[in-house]
């Protein structure tokens, strides 16, 4: 039972993990990257759509994202929702695909991107750490319903506090490369 609730446990971090990565690659560096629009809905003939769902995605320039959609008649609406997003660019529409051009980043936004980085790394730890909160209530439930004993419930909150640390750890080194990503000139 408590090897269950122990790998539940590191399952869900896990996952804060990858979620905080997937995060990450939202936040533009010096290279502009399909994955930037992964956030991006589309109103789909009245259904909000995932843009991956809709378009193709080319990269021929660092800064250069070409966007073909597959259904021509939903090109407006896939233009609209990139001008609406948080990307903060233009496309330009040439009636087969949409042309997004990234302008160089300045000093001022990559400190920008570092603080919506920091603030998206925390969001990743509280996660983990409401992960671990919720395995130490089940562990602590099982010694007071008499299903375990006081001494593996203190060893298994000792592992708990371990794989706490180690996902933690693995947030706080994805914030370093991505911090020093945007440094990056």
């Amino acid at each position: 039972m408590i090897n269950d609730i122990l790998n539940e446990a590191d399952g869900k971090m896990a996952k804060s993990v990858d979620a905080t990565r997937e995060e990450f690659a939202t936040i533009r560096a010096g290279r502009a990257h399909p994955s930037m629009f992964s956030k991006i809905m589309v109103d789909y003939y009245g259904t909000p759509t995932p843009i991956q769902q809709l378009a193709s995605f080319t990269a021929p320039e660092a800064r250069i994202i070409l966007v073909q959609p597959f259904d021509m008649g939903a090109m407006s609406n896939v233009e609209k929702a990139i001008r609406d997003s948080d990307l903060g660019i233009n496309p330009a529409n040439d009636g087969k695909l949409l042309r997004c051009v990234f302008p160089e980043l300045t000093e001022e936004r990559r400190k920008e991107f570092i603080k919506l980085a920091k603030e998206k790394a925390e969001g990743g730890r509280v996660s983990v750490r409401q992960v671990r909160q919720k395995a130490k209530q089940n562990l602590e439930k099982l010694e007071k319903d008499g299903e375990a004993g006081k001494d593996d419930v203190t060893g298994a909150e000792k592992r708990l506090d371990g794989m706490t640390k180690k996902h933690t750890d693995a947030i706080d080194e994805l914030l370093k490369n991505k911090e020093a990503e945007l440094l990056e000139v």
